[in-house]
C-alpha cells in the first residue's frame, strides 16, 4: 500500500530532527581523526617537542584536525599551551593567529613517549629485598603507564616489596619502599661544595635516610646541617 505524501514528508522531518539532534560525538563516533596539516603544523611540532626536551625516552607527536575544521591560513601561527595541560599523552594544544582576522584554535595532540621500564621476571614478595636479577627491562609508551614506573635499575636494587608483585608486572615506586643508605645515628662524611672548593668533614646523621633523601646531620662541633645522600653514602650539603 502506498503511503500518502503527507505521512512520507513528517517521517522525513522526524528523521532528520533525530539525527540533528545526536551529539557531536555520535556522529563522529565511527569517522577517523584528519592528521593535522598547513603551515601550522611545523610550529606547533617544533614548540612541543622544545616543549618535551626533558621527557625521559624518544618523544613521538600526533596532531589532528581539529573537531570545528582545519586551522584558516595564518603567516605566523602561535601556539601555546592551555593552563594546566600536561605534555603527556592526549592533550590540547592551543594555536593563536594575530592577523587582520584573529583567531584561536585547539589542536587535538597524542604525545607518545617511547622508553625502557622494568617489570618482574617472576613473583616477588612481600619483604623481598629486590636485586637486579629480579627484573628485566621492557620498552613501551610511558604514557600508558603509570606516572611512578620504574625506568632506572637504580630505583629497585636493594629496595624492599612492601606488597606482592605478579610475575610481568611493571615495578612502580609505591609498590617498593627504598633502600636505607644512612642510618640514624650513622658517622658518615658530609661533602660540601663552593667555587672552586670541595670540602668534607665528618658528622653523625639524626635521621635515616635513601640514596636521593634529605637527612639532618649533626657535625663535630654541634651545629645541625641538611643534606643529600649520595650513591656512595656521603651526603652533600645544602645548607
Amino acid at each position: 500500500m502506498k503511503m500518502p505524501m503527507h505521512k512520507v514528508l513528517a517521517l522525513g522531518l522526524v528523521t532528520l530532527v533525530t539525527f540533528g539532534s545526536l551529539p557531536l560525538q555520535a556522529r563522529s563516533a565511527t569517522s577517523q581523526p584528519v592528521p593535522l596539516s598547513g603551515n601550522a603544523r611545523p610550529v606547533i611540532e617544533q614548540f612541543l617537542l622544545r616543549q618535551t626536551a626533558g621527557l625521559p625516552g624518544k618523544v613521538g607527536i600526533t596532531m589532528d584536525t581539529p573537531i570545528s575544521g582545519a586551522l584558516p591560513a595564518c603567516d605566523s601561527p602561535e601556539p601555546f599551551l592551555p593552563g594546566g595541560a600536561r605534555l603527556w599523552g592526549r592533550l590540547s594544544v592551543g594555536v593563536r593567529c594575530h592577523s587582520d582576522q584573529p583567531w584561536t584554535r585547539f589542536v587535538p595532540v597524542y604525545i607518545a613517549v617511547r622508553s625502557v621500564y622494568y617489570v618482574a621476571v617472576q613473583p616477588i614478595p612481600a619483604g623481598h629485598v629486590l636485586t637486579l636479577a629480579d627484573a628485566t627491562a621492557r620498552e613501551g609508551d610511558l604514557t600508558t603507564l603509570p606516572r611512578s614506573v620504574i625506568v632506572d635499575p637504580s630505583q629497585f636494587n636493594g629496595a624492599t616489596a612492601l606488597n606482592q608483585i605478579a610475575s610481568g608486572a611493571p615495578l612502580r615506586r609505591e609498590l617498593l619502599r627504598d633502600a636505607v643508605a644512612v642510618q640514624r645515628g650513622q658517622t658518615i662524611r658530609v661533602r660540601t661544595q663552593g667555587a672552586g672548593f670541595v670540602v668534607s668533614a665528618e658528622g653523625k646523621a639524626m635521621t635515616s635516610g635513601a640514596v636521593g633523601a634529605l637527612i639532618q646531620v649533626k657535625m663535630q662541633g654541634g651545629t645541625l646541617i641538611s643534606g643529600i645522600v649520595g650513591p656512595d653514602g656521603m651526603v652533600e650539603r645544602t645548607n
